[in-house]
């Protein structure tokens, strides 16, 4: 074999070496990046990817988008006067509910919104902007805000009144007004919004039940 061989089977086998370094570095970086956001965002990971009608590449592009956007987001404090208010806010919504579910939907999605604002996130007027900030900080509450907005859109809409099959049900509202309550806590908590403030199911659940008196399916209470 010639010299001139020898060094072209000596160049192929260094660039064929290199490519497959860089193949191997490209699939760890995306199985670290994906392991990363699945980290991040918990749940918020599956319902963007079932948004994207379970492209994951898409989901994870939104996702890394939302984090770019959003992810140097530096909260405000509230001092203790507002913190105090915006609790008084959300005990009358519970207790409106009894009364006027749909009323309290649509209160606690006003409540919820102009909260988000005050803690330094988009205001009320960008809720999809809005929404996306709170998934990046908040990911594992911010689905109950979502269903709050959803019912209360419905709540709202023409020809839903109270028994029209139309709108959200009783329950539909009381379940998102549960969920939604997790939001809350962690956005008006003393401490900075960056990392959730989660609270215990059963200790969210006994409260709504307490102010609303109705159950959670599936839940029992002593």
């Amino acid at each position: 074999m010639s010299t001139l061989m020898i060094i072209l089977l000596i160049v192929a086998v260094v660039v064929l070496a290199a490519v497959a370094v860089a193949v191997l570095n490209r699939r760890q970086q995306g199985a670290g990046g994906r392991r990363g956001l699945k980290r991040r965002f918990g749940p918020e990971y599956d319902r963007a990817v079932a948004r994207h009608d379970g492209d994951t590449k898409a989901a994870e592009r939104d996702l890394g988008e939302r984090v770019k956007r959003h992810g140097s987001l530096r909260t405000r404090a509230l001092d203790p006067a507002a913190r105090e208010q915006y609790t008084a806010r959300w005990t009358v919504v519970q207790e409106r509910f009894v009364d006027s579910p749909r009323d309290a939907v649509a209160e606690a999605d006003r409540l919820i919104a102009e909260l988000a604002g005050a803690r330094g996130f988009p205001d009320a007027g960008h809720y999809e902007d809005q929404i996306d900030a709170l998934s990046v900080h908040h990911a594992h509450h911010v689905h109950g805000y979502r269903k709050v907005h959803r019912a209360s859109l419905g709540a709202t809409a023409p020809g839903t009144a109270d028994g029209d099959r139309t709108g959200a049900d009783t329950e539909e509202m009381r379940a998102a007004l549960v969920e939604a309550r997790a939001l809350f806590e962690a956005l008006v908590a003393a401490q900075h919004a960056d990392t959730d403030a989660d609270t215990t199911r059963t200790g969210r659940h006994d409260t709504v039940k307490r102010s609303t008196g109705i159950a959670p399916k599936g839940v029992q209470h002593g």
